[in-house]
């Protein structure tokens, strides 16, 4: 299949004031053997360098331009867009050999995240690099500490030390995941098989889904069946975008299903596939979760090897260390090699997507779901819930609960209830104060609405959403303007800087934020742009903390 690219700048690498070094040239060869020298894979490459020399240095990045034909100023900004890429120009010092991670999201810095970085930084010395990054995806062990690729829960001093002493600096990779004899003696594949052999099935499946109810789980929350009949009547060849890059602070389904059961989703992957008409897949997975990228590639090697029926090209892309590639677009953009900025819309994906064809994007979740719901049938799975709501949520819960992790309730479930009958209660000594019903942007609710239903569409009169069901529990032991402060402090952190009202607003809130008073009229007027003029969530959803701290909890921050 002839996939067209968007116009690039592509030209030699040999800039000016560029010197092509030749053993660098060779060095890079190597380390990149066996991929494409397609801009496209542009990223790919960059993570093969810096996982052979712990860096990027500068006459590598130059050597690289010239061999994907891409002027090196273009190779740079991609390389400083990213967090994970360590870029070191000429005639600075690398980083130390090992580089301990720290998690500062909200979680865990209440369960004592900032007091682990300084025993950290005094107990480890200076031959260990120790940076405060954004969520891992670890919720629910805070707090975390990544050394290496090894992440370390409910971290503290001695056990990261035990972890570098003991030389364990790779993934900890889950070994009890469903593999694909157990999984099809179980009836897995089953769907997909008929998929390909009825044609009369697609239109089956399209309806059962539509009648499900079922929605993106992601985030976004449209319909999937309705998608899937949107991007079936566009023109070929249509392609596939999996979106595995749950960087909101407080969300881990979706490692927690790709670690358990990877081969469920990949049957909704071909499921899709099959009745869309697509015959490339693309898997974009955060590489914070190193672990499950391994677990996904095996699986799609086990699929590879034993199922019985042409498939389409599975191919997985790992992100760099951007939350905002969570955003449809960004990620399209990230995928073709380049920063993960944000598309202004129209054209929407559906009809302008992945390498300017019409693209189904979904969430890992939401596939995950399509052979139950299918075999199952649609009344099954919208015959679930509470208080009206209809269908299953998966809640990334955190926080001062007793049993925090992925919970499978009812749509519509209150978190008071979530917290009782899922959670095992607060923890001891703690009573409910404010939770987050959908992660840092999902805004902050007072324990007073802790019985609203939790799911789409309910919140929005509270000024809050529930977005990918990331709930993160506060008590009475801690304060909301603290989650407010360090939920806008990873917005600023995490806006791609396209858009002005988003890189410019949100670090002039969280200054504003720092002040012992408020400025309630300043940050409401603040939030007010940043919602009306940002090109895309992050920049619209970023005031919700800001503006739940002050509708429901102005005695926090002098606001009565």
């Amino acid at each position: 299949m002839k996939i067209s690219n968007r116009k690039r700048n592509r030209v030699p690498g040999r800039g000016k004031g560029h010197a092509l070094d030749v053993a660098a040239r060779d060095e890079v060869l190597g380390s990149i053997e066996g991929l494409p020298h397609t801009p496209e894979q542009l990223i790919e490459c960059l993570h093969r360098i810096q996982d052979r020399f712990g860096h990027l240095a500068a006459k590598h990045l130059v050597a690289l331009a010239d061999l994907l034909r891409l002027a090196p100023a273009e190779v740079y900004e991609v390389a400083t867009f990213y967090h994970h890429f360590d870029v070191v120009h000429e005639g600075g010092i690398p980083p130390p050999p090992l580089t301990v991670r720290v998690c500062d999201s909200v979680t865990c810095e209440m369960f004592g995240a900032q007091a682990l970085v300084q025993a950290l930084e005094v107990g480890l010395g200076d031959g260990v690099r120790i940076q405060r990054v954004p969520c891992v995806g670890r919720c629910d062990q805070a707090p975390v500490a990544v050394v290496g690729q090894h992440a370390v829960d409910r971290a503290d001093l001695g056990k990261v030390t035990d972890c570098i002493d003991a030389g364990r600096l790779g993934p900890a990779t889950p070994d009890d995941w469903i593999r694909f004899e157990d999984y099809c003696n179980d009836g897995g594949y089953v769907l997909a098989r008929e998929s390909y052999d009825d044609p009369f099935r697609a239109e089956a499946i399209i309806l059962e889904l539509e009648s499900s109810g079922l929605r993106g789980l992601g985030g976004a929350g449209f319909p999937a069946g309705r998608k899937w009949r949107i991007l079936k009547d566009q023109p070929a060849p249509r392609l596939m975008a999996i979106n595995i890059d749950e960087g909101e602070p407080g969300t881990f389904k979706d490692r927690h299903y790709l670690e358990t059961d990877p081969h469920r989703f990949l049957e909704g992957v071909l499921v899709a596939a099959q009745v869309i008409g697509i015959d490339r897949c693309y898997f974009y997975i955060r590489d914070e979760y190193p672990g499950v990228l391994e677990i996904l590639r095996s699986a799609i090697q086990e699929l590879q090897d034993n199922f019985d029926r042409p498939l389409p090209t599975l191919l997985v892309r790992r992100g760099a260390g951007a939350y905002i590639c969570g955003e449809e677009s960004a990620m399209i953009e990230s995928i073709e090699g380049k920063r993960g900025m944000p598309r202004l819309r129209p054209p929407y994906v559906a009809q302008v997507g992945l390498f300017g064809r019409p693209t189904l994007e979904h969430n890992c979740e939401t596939l995950f779901w399509v052979r139950d719901v299918v075999q199952r049938g649609a009344a099954w799975f919208a015959g679930q819930g509470r208080r009206g709501r209809h269908g299953l949520r998966s809640f990334s819960v955190s926080g001062r609960v007793r049993n925090p992790g992925v919970h499978l309730a009812p749509a519509g479930i209150s978190v008071r209830e979530l917290i009782d009958e899922f959670c095992g209660g607060m923890l001891e000594g703690h009573d409910l104060y404010a939770y987050f019903p959908g992660g840092a942007s999902g805004g902050i609710l007072p324990a007073a609405l802790a019985d609203e239903p939790l799911d789409f569409d309910t919140l929005q009169p509270h000024g809050c959403f529930i977005g990918s069901a990331a709930v993160i529990i506060l008590s009475d032991r801690d304060r909301v303007r603290d989650a407010a402060l360090n939920a806008v402090h990873f917005f600023a952190h995490e806006s791609c800087g396209q858009c002005t009202p988003c890189r410019v607003g949100c670090d002039r809130a969280a200054k504003l934020m720092k002040s012992a008073v408020w400025d309630s009229g300043l940050l409401e007027e603040l939030a007010t742009v940043m919602e009306d003029a940002s090109i895309c969530g992050l920049g619209q959803a970023a005031p919700n903390p800001i503006r739940c701290t002050l509708r429901y909890f102005p005695e926090e921050v002098g606001c009565q």
